[in-house]
């Protein structure tokens, strides 16, 4: 209720009305006026107001107010109303019978009335007791014929609706008016903030008020005294503690509300609405609240009085968040769970949606029912859809408290961790470490749950789950103890030591027949016939020796273990913890395995070395065949496997199966796993010259997993690739901030380290530093080698220190660093890891520059390295124009000590006598010479000219713009004044112009 001196904002209009009833009222005209409107809004302290106002004229005033605890109590009101005339009347009115038809006292006061005009005053005639309602509704009917005014306040719907207050027939002549209060507007607010806090409030601050207190007077006032107290100015910067104390206020007002509630079936229905009065209509609810003899009516309109529950547009009555909290928390604790379980019930049975069920399930007890883990469930790919993670994991916390089988308690538990990973790592942690130590975990969930806690940066995880027994040291077949019997009578004769390495490994191989023997991998590549058909002969020989085995739990035991063993060897890749006291060593990887997840580690662990090109590329295909006995696939080997094709050159394959992991990573909401796709991605496509593609990448791999849950074992990986596609991206701004961010003590424990160092070292090559950047990529190599990284094509560290040695005088070690590289390129044979090595070699040689630049321009021409092979063409152009220029120096000195004259001048700088070949022609393949240049290449600018040597080199206007770190708009202008310059219509022309009619 409004307290007593709360101020009549924007109440002129009633007040006018109440005036002139008075002043009627004074001559002899009688009416009924009732004030309507929730509560709060002010209703009482406008009758008290007309009350005042009467007495100050002379008018005579009774006044009685209803309460919900004198409902029951018979005459309670006309009680009030009578004492001040008769002070025993209610003695008589209580204790004595009730008469049939009697009415006490009223022929008394209308037999008053004539002496003296009359003002009633009844506030909260929603409560009026059935009695006092009777007696009230006849003096309505006989107002025609005395001098009275009847003057009343609800709070919108009473539980008997007075008569009078419709204008009914039975008032007669009598003005019959109902005021119905409004909220306050932001004037009445402003006003009200002006009044209580004594200086104006600022227009946020006033919007805020007005908002959380839907503009009621007593919730304002209340408020701003409250907030006056605090000694706070009401400003913009007191927002968010105005909303807290409005809550509170808001709160307060309910439990009172609450307390003076006396209908135990009306508490039972408010508190059955305040659980699912969203979702279920009324009748509905109070089906929830039990079965009761009160009219559903009756019982709306003693809630609407109470002021708990409010109509809302035309609605279902709803209840404000607060205040539906404050009811809750009147209950105890175990009957507030039981009332959501009967609800989440109700609604299932009435087929809401499932996050609404799901919502109830969350504060309900254990239902027991399988429906409620798959509504659940639902709820969580919902809310992950919507983006509300931490509902999400809400949901599935909730559905380990239900009884669940032992597998389907662990895919759960799995599927809480992988979103855990982003929003509570630890506790992620904490979750999987339990999946990976239990024996009762179901087929593959161990192994999933180690890549995921890979994925996480947990390395510790691969060692928890480190198989024992046989095979645990890199034995890839049991011993015969491992391998079951054979059945009677399978009439197999096979030997249990060909047995047993079937089951442990030919048989879960995928097509191909991966082995890790050098002798048999060698014998492969050179004969891939007899290797095909031998491998098909064991596969099917393995298949045989499988159904006569018949055990499918030891071949899931058995490759379980082969997939631990590979997730560990990552482990070890991404922290090198065998020189800790105490770790063992990783185990080798098994040597007659097919699973998928031991390919693609396999695959990766050549690229490393940087040996056997074609074993490494089959394994990386075998990585993403099914696994033959049906395990789920892995995520992590997977996308080593992709990382080992890029390095083989197969770039577009390893998109495609990056395309495929990160559908199915968006299929399961997996998003850890999505953010490190697409940083491989990203990785990809630095490698082929697409740094705004990488950069795009990038940022949603950082709006699934941000830099602050990042793992600091990746945050060496992830911050090297931000640093390239920023430079390469023309911000040296941004890039030079990412190189002096501080990494975490334990990124500088991980192989990923070499990745920042190669990009701290781009950085400062960028910047003319050679020093520094010779100290970079130093540090990266010994990395790299610490780790068994030798090949150039995962980072080429080799040949840019060589440059860098070269820049400051170092001749020797930029050679001996050069050709190391050429030798272990050319030992990998990638055309990406060779041709980059032969452009270092060219650049730091002396003798043959011009050959050796050409040598890489043919290598790099069909290979996906597209930033390489542009830096190749700028570097054979400036090396071919600075050739020019001594031929021509020499053609001119030769003319001159010559007497004939008519020998021709030579080219001008840019245009070779004899023009190279094209990209792609190998080297002694020769074109025609091509004539004079045009009349206007002199004049163009530095730009223009580096812009059309690219330009006729094939180059897209992206791929120019990235090798010029210029925009595309940049290079189209450029292009334009080339073209009018030399008067030329487009690219072909500029060509031929180039390399002459032939060398196109």
């Amino acid at each position: 209720m409004a307290p007593p001196d709360l101020p009549l904002f924007e109440r002129d209009r009633e007040q006018a009305v109440l005036s002139a009833v008075i002043g009627e009222l004074r001559s002899g005209r009688p009416a009924l006026v009732t004030v309507t409107g929730e509560p709060g809004l002010g209703q009482n302290e406008l009758l008290r107001w007309a009350a005042g106002q009467a007495r100050d004229r002379g008018v005579h005033v009774l006044a009685a107010r209803a309460t919900s605890a004198e409902h029951e109590l018979r005459y309670g009101v006309v009680a009030q109303l009578l004492a001040p005339e008769d002070r025993d009347i209610a003695t008589r009115l209580f204790v004595a019978p009730q008469r049939p038809g009697g009415l006490p006292g009223l022929n008394h006061l209308l037999t008053a009335c004539h002496d003296r005009p009359t003002l009633l005053v009844v506030q909260d005639v929603q409560w009026l007791d059935p009695a006092s309602l009777r007696w009230l509704e006849a003096l309505a009917r006989r107002l025609p014929r005395a001098p009275l005014a009847l003057l009343t306040s609800t709070t919108g719907t009473a539980i008997d609706r007075p008569e009078w207050s419709v204008g009914t027939p039975l008032t007669g002549l009598a003005s019959t008016i109902e005021l119905a209060l409004p909220p306050l507007t932001t004037s009445g607010v402003s006003a009200a903030v002006r009044t209580v806090c004594g200086v104006p409030g600022d227009t946020d601050f006033t919007h805020a008020l007005a908002q959380a207190t839907r503009g009621v007077p007593a919730v304002v006032h209340e408020v701003l005294l409250r907030f006056t107290r605090t000694g706070c100015a009401p400003r913009a910067e007191h927002v968010e503690h105005l909303r807290a104390l409005t809550a509170e206020v808001v709160g307060d007002h309910a439990a009172q509300a609450l307390s003076e509630l006396r209908d135990p079936v009306a508490v039972d229905v408010l508190r059955a609405l305040a659980v699912c009065g969203d979702l279920l209509d009324f009748p509905l609810v109070c089906t929830l609240a039990g079965l009761h003899p009160v009219p559903e009516a009756r019982l709306r309109a003693t809630l609407m009085a109470s002021g708990l529950l409010t109509p809302r547009d035309g609605s279902p009555p709803g209840h404000d968040a607060v205040v539906r909290a404050r009811i809750l928390e009147e209950m105890p604790a175990a009957d507030r769970a039981d009332l959501y379980a009967r609800a989440a019930r109700l609604a299932q049975r009435v087929a809401v949606a499932d996050q609404g069920i799901a919502e109830l399930l969350l504060r309900a007890r254990p239902v027991g029912a399988p429906w409620a883990v798959a509504t659940l469930r639902r709820g969580f790919a919902a809310a992950l859809r919507s983006g509300r993670r931490d509902r999400a994991t809400a949901y599935l916390a909730r559905a380990l408290d239900e009884p669940l089988r032992s597998e389907e308690r662990a895919r759960v538990e799995l599927q809480l961790a992988s979103v855990q990973m982003v929003t509570a790592p630890t506790a992620a942690e904490r979750r999987l470490h339990g999946l990976i130590r239990s024996t009762g975990t179901g087929t593959g969930l161990r192994s999933q749950a180690v890549d995921l806690c890979l994925l996480g940066g947990d390395t510790r995880a691969a060692r928890l789950a480190q198989p024992t027994g046989p095979g645990t040291l890199g034995d890839p077949a049991p011993c015969d103890a491992d391998v079951p019997a054979p059945r009677r009578g399978s009439g197999t004769g096979s030997p249990p030591g060909r047995r047993a390495r079937a089951v442990a490994g030919d048989a879960t191989a995928p097509r191909g027949g991966i082995t890790s023997d050098p002798a048999h991998r060698d014998g492969a590549d050179e004969h891939p016939e007899r290797t095909a058909t031998a491998d098909n002969d064991a596969t099917v020989s393995a298949r045989e020796e499988l159904a006569t085995v018949g055990d499918r739990h030891e071949l899931a035991t058995v490759s379980e273990r082969h997939e631990l063993i590979a997730l560990l060897r990552v482990a070890r890749f991404l922290r090198h913890e065998e020189t800790c006291p105490g770790v063992p060593p990783a185990p080798a990887l098994p040597e007659h395995s097919h699973s998928p997840a031991v390919a693609g580690v396999r695959a990766w662990e050549h690229a490393m070395a940087g040996v056997h090109l074609e074993a490494s590329r089959r394994l990386a295909r075998a990585a993403f065949a099914p696994d033959p006995g049906g395990r789920p696939p892995l995520v992590t080997p997977r996308l080593f496997a992709c990382r080992a094709l890029f390095l083989t050159d197969d770039g577009d394959e390893a998109e495609a199966h990056l395309a495929t992991l990160l559908n199915e990573a968006h299929r399961q909401r997996a998003a850890i796993a999505i953010a490190h796709v697409l940083a491989v991605r990203a990785d990809l496509h630095l490698r082929h010259g697409r740094p705004d593609a990488a950069a795009r990448d990038l940022a949603a791999a950082e709006a699934e997993l941000p830099p602050a849950r990042l793992h600091p074992l990746f945050v060496p990986y992830w911050a090297s690739l931000n640093l390239v596609a920023d430079l390469q991206n023309g911000r040296p701004d941004r890039a030079r901030e990412i190189a002096a961010r501080p990494v975490p003590s334990l990124s500088e424990e991980c192989a990923t380290s070499a990745y920042l160092l190669f990009a701290r070292g781009v950085l400062a090559r960028s910047e003319d530093d050679p020093q520094r950047a010779r100290a970079y990529f130093r540090a990266c190599g010994r990395w790299l080698l610490h780790y068994g990284c030798v090949n150039p094509a995962v980072l080429p560290w080799r040949s840019l220190a060589a440059e860098a040695a070269h820049a400051l005088g170092d001749d020797a070690e930029a050679l001996r660093l050069t050709r190391e590289e050429v030798r272990l390129a050319a030992r990998w044979g990638t055309r990406s890891a060779l041709g980059r090595a032969e452009l270092g070699l060219a650049v730091v040689i002396r003798e043959n520059r011009t050959e050796h630049f050409r040598a890489a321009v043919a290598t790099l021409s069909e290979s996906p390295a597209r930033t390489d092979y542009t830096r190749a063409v700028l570097e054979l152009a400036s090396a071919e124009s600075a050739e020019a220029e001594r031929r021509t120096a020499l053609a001119l000195t030769s003319r001159r000590a010559s007497t004939a004259g008519g020998v021709a001048p030579g080219p001008l700088p840019g245009f070779s006598q004899a023009p190279p070949a094209p990209a792609g022609v190998p080297p002694g393949r020769g074109a025609a010479p091509h004539p004079r240049p045009p009349a206007g290449w002199p004049a163009l600018s530095p730009a223009e000219h580096e812009t059309a040597l690219l330009a006729a080199s094939g180059l897209a206007n992206r791929e120019i713009a990235t090798t010029l770190s210029v925009t595309t708009r940049a290079v189209e202008l450029r292009l334009s004044g080339v073209y009018r310059k030399l008067r030329i219509r487009g690219r072909e022309e500029l060509r031929a112009l180039r390399y002459g009619p032939e060398g196109g």
